[in-house]
């Protein structure tokens, strides 16, 4: 489709707008915010150390606090987490730190966690009460209606679910003037229709939900936690799971998880602590420990607790319980493509994504942003990812400290219909970055020298591929867990995170994964019931 074209006329007037709308009050355009206060929250190890409980919920990230919120409802419940909490820490909580907390990293302690992959890739993970929603762009998308076919959900739980989150932490968001110029330059390169706000996931250009109120606080899967039972949940902070401890009688079959192991997540010490599942008597179905640490944290603790492939535990004399082969495999990252726009670094204000491009049958996600290089300096980069990689790589323990990263190859680009995607891709991303609407917001001629090559845009794709944050895979429903989630051979374990995913839903994950917290969770409750 041709792109669309704008006089500098209708940009300057448009532009103008978007700086008017700043000051509209959108108040009405907030969530109606959770009633009730957040849940006990401990950092002391020795509170909840020998003590029992119905769930075990492990990482307080963006699928675990909606699930213990809605367990709690009618079971205890203890809420894991390996990092503190985000409340009181202006680098999640603000918009206008959006992207610090990821240039200010350490070992044991900052709410980023850094890992570069065996790609040679930097990327990041959550280390904080709130998980991967406490630092990400708060960008909020639904799954396609595809998605869901294909996984197999009950579409009507599925709107609940959603509807459920959206009703206490999703806003409208009011476009800032960067955005309303990437909304522009998306539009210019042919991303059409515009659909305006819009929570599903579409083809053209829309503007999304966010995490990110109108006075700009962030509302994290933390926040889900406050619509818990305060008399049936406990949530223990800076405490890292070790593994899981099992009871039975030697028969991998019959394999039955009894509780958890964990230690203090600051290094101090390397005592270990356990917390054990209830054993209520006459009852055929009891609780479970349920595994939401994420795609690198949760095929970890499977592999530090003897689950996976038997040739794998031999380099760390861990005893083998289960020889499930999946675990650690089909990990997938969306390669991605960033092209700077501003020519220099400038002290703006970070800027999150509240608009994305859709294209290409869905395949192509374009965004764009301001982030922090520094704290005095800032890049403008667009940026788009491949929906539906072929390339998928392997994670596997690279100590036993459950502390340490697990190393992990996604092999970005391997196959060669990757690469094929790549190079088309950057086409369109040019458009985008070099169309008239950003030229004229920065104040430059617009650029009519795109790539043509397709040999040269598969080497640029090859020399400049990097992460979108939604890497996943490595417990993949069908090879480590059924349909309910349970970790096949094992008795009283689960897995409800991103690491159960074959693609990454909708413009980015967090709306699907605080859905499926929600939905599991009150798939569980009902299940109980009967």
């Amino acid at each position: 489709m041709e792109a669309i074209k704008f006089q500098n006329t209708v940009h300057r007037d448009r532009i103008l707008i978007a700086f008017i709308f700043l000051f509209v009050d959108l108040s009405l355009c907030s969530p109606s915010q959770t009633q009730g206060e957040l849940p006990y929250m401990t950092s002391d190890v020795k509170e909840v150390a020998g003590k029992s409980f119905d769930y075990i919920v492990v990482g307080g990230g963006t699928a675990g606090c909606p699930l213990a919120a809605t367990l709690s409802e009618k079971f205890s419940v203890l809420l894991i987490e390996r990092g503190g909490s985000p409340y009181g820490n202006p680098w999640v909580m603000e918009k206008r730190y959006y992207g610090f907390s990821l240039i200010q990293t350490d070992e044991f302690s900052s709410v980023a966690q850094d890992f570069k992959s065996a790609d040679g890739v930097r990327n990041c993970r959550g280390r904080v009460l709130g998980g991967s929603s406490a630092i990400n762009g708060g960008f909020y998308s639904r799954a396609s209606e595809d998605f869901i076919d294909k996984v197999g959900w009950d579409k009507e739980l599925v709107k609940d679910a959603y509807t459920w989150v959206e009703s206490k932490i999703v806003s409208i968001p009011e476009l800032t003037p960067w955005q309303t110029v990437v909304e522009f330059g998306l539009l210019e390169a042919g991303i059409l229709p515009y659909n305006g706000y819009s929570l599903e996931h579409i083809e053209g250009t829309k503007i999304g939900g966010s995490i990110f109120d109108v006075w700009g606080i962030r509302h994290t899967s933390a926040d889900l936690l406050k619509a818990a039972n305060p008399k049936n949940i406990v949530v223990v902070l800076n405490a890292t799971v070790k593994n899981i401890i099992f009871e039975g009688n030697g028969n991998a079959s019959e394999t039955t998880v009894k509780g958890i192991r964990f230690i203090k997540s600051d290094g101090t010490t390397d005592q270990t602590y356990e917390a054990y599942l209830n054993q209520p008597k006459n009852c055929t179905s009891n609780g479970d420990v349920i595994l939401s640490a994420g795609a690198l944290g949760s095929p970890q603790i499977l592999l530090s607790s003897g689950i996976g492939h038997r040739e794998h535990f031999k380099k760390f004399s861990i005893p083998h319980v289960v020889n499930l082969k999946g675990v650690g495999k089909k990990m997938k990252d969306n390669p991605s493509i960033a092209v700077l726009v501003d020519t220099n670094p400038q002290n703006r204000l970070p800027d999150a994504p509240q608009v994305s491009g859709i294209a290409k049958d869905l395949k192509f996600i374009i965004e764009g942003g301001i982030i922090p290089t520094g704290f005095n300096a800032t890049r403008m980069p667009i940026a788009a990812k491949i929906a539906f990689p072929v390339s998928e790589g392997e994670l596997k323990l690279s100590s036993t400290d459950p502390r340490q990263n697990p190393s992990v190859k996604f092999n970005y680009l391997a196959d060669e219909n990757d690469l094929d995607d790549c190079a088309n891709m950057v086409h369109l991303l040019e458009r985008v970055a070099k169309s008239e609407s950003i030229a004229f917001y920065l104040g430059v001629k617009p650029q009519n020298n795109l790539m043509t090559s397709t040999d040269g845009q598969r080497k640029f794709c090859k020399a400049n591929v990097r992460t979108y944050y939604h890497y996943h895979g490595g417990c993949t429903v069908g090879s480590v867990v059924d349909n309910d989630y349970k970790v096949y051979g094992v008795k009283g374990l689960r897995v409800v995170d991103g690491s159960t995913f074959l693609e990454s839903p909708g413009t980015n994950p967090m709306a699907t994964l605080l859905m499926l917290g929600r939905y599991q969770g009150v798939k569980i409750l009902r299940e109980r019931e009967h």
